[in-house]
């Protein structure tokens, strides 16, 4: 079995993969249906621009098809881009302003249309020979690469400020799907620079022995990108618990405040009072405690709450939290009157909602695992 064979092989299993996640992910029942429609989207674009894989001599009466191919790439950074909004943000909705996304797919269909969509056999082939000659040509490619740097870098900055917002203003610790979503968009990053090698070498030298092997990398790298992703998602099924769009960090709320701000005998009050609301109130042993809720707890404005701890005490509200349930963790590790208490039921007590964010955070803050600490104070 030679190269090609294996490639096709390889395509058709990840195409297969791909287009079955998608039909997965329109089907399945969950609150995240708008994240996992766009999703399915950008899957079912990503499965159809890999059938080049698997074409060698596109007969000339299916051209619309394989123009239809050209096209739809067109979508598939822009659709990602919507996706992302979508699990990072709980209130993202479509509205009509994102059709404008489309503009580009739009062109440059009307551009194929006279020679291609609405030609007869004669015609398509004439476009076809001098397609690659056409400005309009090269200009549609130059746009389709903008536009995937545009919106992958988008991309990188809303994870990054989601992921901000998120420590700032939420308890739960488990981050780990904002750092697999990131992952996730430096790997199709990584897949469309081993596009733009392609490219590169046959602009270069043209199709030969190099550029058949380039192509094979391509077409195994969608496979595993593919299979990554499927990992991912099995791993992570509640995928993205998301943050209000209407939520900035705290630098951008207060841009011209120092990092270090000196506290005066009023601020000093308020950072005691907090402490001791903390200690008698205990409203850290909410798993789903936001400082939205502990504002209102303390009838404070969430603005100035935010403000006070992340600026003043120089902490996330992540931490802040958390240093708390680890306390109270600590105290029931100690108690020999509550030894029969196992490590799980321990961390859903003080607030904790997973094994692995309970030990990474508890590691953090005294040095030792949960059981070790345990066996330490015994």
């Amino acid at each position: 079995m030679d190269r090609s064979h294996f490639l096709e092989i390889a395509a058709f299993i990840g195409i297969f993969m791909v287009l079955f996640l998608a039909l997965f992910l329109l089907t399945v029942k969950t609150k995240q249906r708008l994240g996992n429609r766009l999703l399915a989207f950008f899957l079912f674009a990503n499965a159809v621009d890999a059938c080049k894989f698997l074409m060698r001599d596109f007969p000339v009466n299916f051209i619309n098809l394989e123009a239809f191919r050209w096209s739809i790439v067109y979508l598939v950074s822009a659709s990602f881009y919507l996706y992302v909004l979508s699990v990072c943000y709980t209130n993202f909705r479509l509205k009509p302003k994102h059709l404008l996304h489309a503009i580009p797919f739009v062109a440059f269909n009307l551009y194929l249309a006279p020679g291609i969509y609405f030609g007869d056999a004669a015609m398509k082939m004439i476009f076809l020979k001098g397609m690659n000659q056409m400005p309009l040509t090269y200009f549609f490619g130059f746009l389709f690469e903008l536009l995937f740097q545009v919106y992958f870098i988008a991309s990188f900055l809303i994870i990054r400020k989601s992921k901000t917002v998120y420590l700032e203003n939420y308890t739960n610790p488990n981050i780990s799907v904002l750092n697999a979503l990131y992952k996730i968009t430096i790997l199709y990053y990584v897949l469309h620079f081993i596009v733009l090698i392609r490219w590169g070498i046959t602009l270069t030298f043209g199709r030969g022995e190099i550029r058949d092997w380039v192509v094979t990398l391509d077409g195994f790298a969608f496979l595993f990108c593919t299979c990554w992703y499927l990992f991912v998602a099995l791993n992570k099924p509640e995928f993205f618990r998301g943050i209000n769009s209407q939520l900035k960090p705290i630098t951008d709320v207060v841009p011209t405040q120092k990092s270090s701000p000196v506290i005066d005998g009023e601020k000093n009050k308020q950072i005691e009072s907090l402490k001791d609301f903390m200690i008698e109130k205990e409203p850290y042993l909410d798993p789903s405690l936001t400082i939205q809720y502990l504002a209102e707890q303390l009838k404070m404005p969430v603005k100035d709450l935010s403000i006070l701890i992340n600026l003043y005490m120089e902490k996330h509200f992540f931490d802040f939290v958390n240093e708390y349930r680890i306390e109270k963790a600590m105290q029931i590790l100690k108690d020999p009157s509550q030894k029969e208490l196992t490590i799980l039921e321990i961390l859903y007590q003080v607030g904790f909602n997973s094994k692995s964010s309970f030990n990474t955070s508890f590691k953090k803050y005294t040095g030792k695992t949960p059981t070790d600490f345990r066996k330490n104070s015994n």
